[in-house]
């Protein structure tokens, strides 16, 4: 072998082992759920009155979800003289029109219910919500995103915890209102309970610090002003602030058993702008407070996991240089033999492939998913999660390399079940060229796969399988999506022309 071979085997393992790492903390997630999974959360003592409370509606064009979004809150069960409702609303499009009027009718039913509308953009979400503050009245602040309809208990069951004094914030699960809509919202759905099911509980019950997710929550509004308020130099403002809050010493609690229904996007598209969001916030939010957390006098586990979480989607960029070598590395360990791929590619299955689904195979079984219905969208999981590593990977550089963008809004269609409204004007997300790079990757790795079955280098077919599919199948759905930008969605779940539905309704 020589020196460049070795050379470049010793980056291609080292790779392996980070993911590895990252893979293996999976474990660990699940670990602490089952752990601490009977350690249920309580109020400390009764309320001796229940205190005044703002809901924050920010929203930005949702014409299609606003009036949902309103008529859910203003069912929830809460006496009418302590609950103040803001639709913050920076909308540039018919949204303005739709929610004034649907403001405009809860407030004449009895509501205590306000339209404020921005003229600018500043400070995008957390500009709003920092905005909205200036005229609430709440002791308490809960802030519901366009896309929820929260149940009418919310309330009732969250602020009782703010009787312990330490308590900052209180968190609800995510449901997930269009869950049998297709592949891609049932993989989204996984995606998320992972995410709130174990990781959530296993954070938040072994004193480990955890985040509001942005909505579906309710803060104690002198913890939101004595953790330096909402700020806007991230794009992940809600994990910023929950980190900088929980740094002051204020305690977080997670109710999974209070579900909060959302819709999850139906377009590939607009998921990965969501993504690209998520991870780009997570890293710019690393860089702004993992040094303060290092630093600090918190107890070593509280800051190995604030590492693992904040850091969690470097994991991407590793994933896209993996996907690169791994087609190279079988051409270089072609003539070492069975023995030679098993070495490197074992480990890479056991700590990364073999966690991810033991981890969401936990999280469905705390569904109370049973039998072949927790395994059998699993290897669709795994081709999503690599599909989407160039997405990520590039959002991840852009943190590392200082590049600011704006926040970009997930566009939202008003589904539920199977079912979506029929629209006028879809709201789709970003169109780039990614597509046709993904298309490239998927290129690649059909002649590894070639090369892998001439060579008889059977143990690392499935591992090319699950790369090539995973990007023909996120480049291909954006590129379809992209194409029907003029298309609407009909009430049966079908692309529809414009122009053919407007004949249709003439006939």
């Amino acid at each position: 072998m020589t020196t460049v071979e070795i050379i470049f085997l010793g980056v291609y393992f080292s790779v392996l082992c980070v993911l590895a790492v990252y893979g293996s903390h999976r474990y660990r997630m699940a670990f602490l759920y089952y752990r601490h999974k009977f350690k249920l959360p309580t109020p400390k003592s009764p309320l001796k009155e229940l205190p005044r409370v703002t809901i924050q509606l920010p929203i930005f064009n949702e014409m299609y979800v606003v009036e949902r979004l309103v008529e859910s809150v203003c069912r929830i069960d809460y006496p009418r003289e302590l609950l103040e409702i803001q639709v913050l609303d920076d909308s540039t499009d018919e949204t303005c029109g739709i929610a004034r009027a649907c403001v405009e009718r809860h407030r004449q039913k009895g509501h205590d219910i306000v339209y404020i509308h921005r003229v600018n953009r500043e400070g995008f979400k957390a500009g709003a919500l920092e905005n909205g503050l200036k005229t609430a009245r709440g002791e308490y602040v809960a802030v519901f995103d366009a896309d929820f309809v929260p149940s009418p208990d919310f309330l009732l069951r969250t602020v009782p915890f703010f009787s312990d004094a330490k308590v900052g914030m209180v968190q609800v699960r995510w449901g997930h209102l269009n869950r049998e809509f297709s592949i891609l919202t049932q993989a989204q759905s996984i995606f998320l309970d992972g995410h709130f099911i174990i990781e959530h509980t296993a954070r938040n019950r072994s004193g480990c610090f955890f985040n509001f997710n942005g909505t579906a929550g309710i803060w104690r509004r002198d913890t939101i002003a004595d953790a330096g308020g909402w700020q806007h130099d991230t794009l992940t403002e809600d994990l910023d602030l929950s980190y900088r809050a929980q740094l002051k010493g204020w305690q977080f609690v997670f109710l999974p058993e209070v579900i909060s229904p959302a819709e999850v996007p139906v377009d590939m598209n607009a998921f990965k702008s969501q993504q690209h969001r998520w991870a780009k916030g997570s890293i710019q939010t690393a860089k702004k407070l993992l040094p303060t957390i290092l630093k600090s006098h918190l107890p070593l586990a509280v800051k190995r996991e604030a590492f693992f979480h904040l850091t969690n989607n470097m994991a991407y960029l590793l994933m896209v240089l993996l996907s690169v070598l791994m087609p190279i590395s079988m051409v270089v360990r072609f003539q070492h033999g069975l023995y030679g791929t098993l070495f490197l590619d074992l480990p890479f299955f056991v700590s990364a492939t073999a966690s991810v689904c033991f981890f969401y195979v936990a999280a469905q079984r705390e569904r109370g998913v049973t039998g072949w219905e927790r395994v059998k969208y699993l290897p669709f999981l795994m081709s999503l999660g690599i599909g989407l590593a160039i997405n990520n990977a590039k959002a991840v550089a852009e943190a590392l390399l200082n590049q600011q963008s704006g926040f970009a809004r997930t566009p939202k269609t008003g589904a539920e079940g199977k079912k979506v409204k029929a629209v006028k004007k879809t709201y789709r997300g970003s169109k780039t060229l990614m597509p046709v790079v993904e298309l490239l990757f998927a290129a690649y790795f059909t002649g590894a796969l070639w090369f892998a079955i001439d060579a008889r280098i059977y143990t690392s077919v499935p591992f090319i399988v699950l790369f090539q599919a995973g990007f023909l199948y996120v480049g291909i759905s954006s590129l379809l999506q992209g194409f029907a930008g003029r298309m609407k969605i009909s009430d049966a779940g079908t692309s529809v022309n414009p122009a053919d539905e407007q004949a249709r309704r003439a006939a």
